[in-house]
């Protein structure tokens, strides 16, 4: 089957450079909001076949117009959600964000043992994840997953079996920007491609937005 994770539309959070993964989140910027209308246009061609979003608002949100389109229901999945940061919740400097970062793509690297400060581990952390992207690919042919950038790019770093660990580390996943796979949970997954940028292109990428979330650790 096809996965699409689509990271979801810019929050407030996204352009003050805010570690902000906790319950139920923001909403999207205005700039948000317009990423996710051009969706449906951007993936007219796909055929889709369920959609699911975490349980954070802004993935939910991204996901409607899409839903709306193709008439689809948007199914909740409790373990997409953004990978909590515990201790370093809210903040925004240098350090807090380079911890960060070397927890989440430690756990992409295998190293699952490595604990978030005040918070979980990687075996959670794929364990929920896992747990849903099962869900999702159970009947469908192609799945449009609405989640966050840590989230889908350390998932990706560890279960697409055609990259190196540090790929997903090393690559920039923008607001709305969506990482397609081919694969099953029991076969594993082959990465197909890795689309960076909002679906809605270049004109909807925010430059000046410090988004720790979604940018290569050499960025932060």
């Amino acid at each position: 089957m096809r996965l699409l994770l689509i990271r979801h539309g810019q929050t407030p959070a996204n352009v003050h450079g805010l570690l902000d993964t906790a319950h139920p989140g923001p909403g999207l910027t205005e700039l948000g909001a317009r990423q996710a209308a051009v969706i449906p246009d951007a993936l007219r061609f796909e055929s889709i076949d369920a959609i699911f979003a975490s349980t954070l608002v802004r993935t939910q949100l991204t996901a409607r117009p899409l839903a709306i389109d193709r008439r689809l229901d948007v199914r909740v999945g409790t373990g997409l959600h953004e990978i909590e940061a515990g201790a370093l919740e809210g903040r925004s400097d240098r350090a807090s964000v380079r911890v960060y970062l070397d927890t989440v793509f430690a756990w992409g690297a295998g190293n699952l043992d490595v604990t978030m400060p005040g918070a979980s581990n990687g075996h959670a952390f794929f364990a929920r994840f896992d747990a849903d992207i099962e869900i999702a690919a159970s009947g469908a042919d192609t799945a449009a997953v609405f989640s966050h950038g840590a989230s889908i790019r350390v998932w990706t770093a560890a279960r697409a079996h055609n990259v190196p660990p540090m790929f997903a580390a090393t690559n920039d996943l923008d607001n709305t920007g969506v990482v397609e796979l081919t694969g099953s949970p029991q076969d594993g997954w082959t990465l197909v491609s890795w689309a960076g940028l909002p679906m809605g292109g270049a004109l909807l990428a925010d430059e000046s937005a410090e988004d720790p979330t979604g940018e290569a650790v050499g960025n932060s």
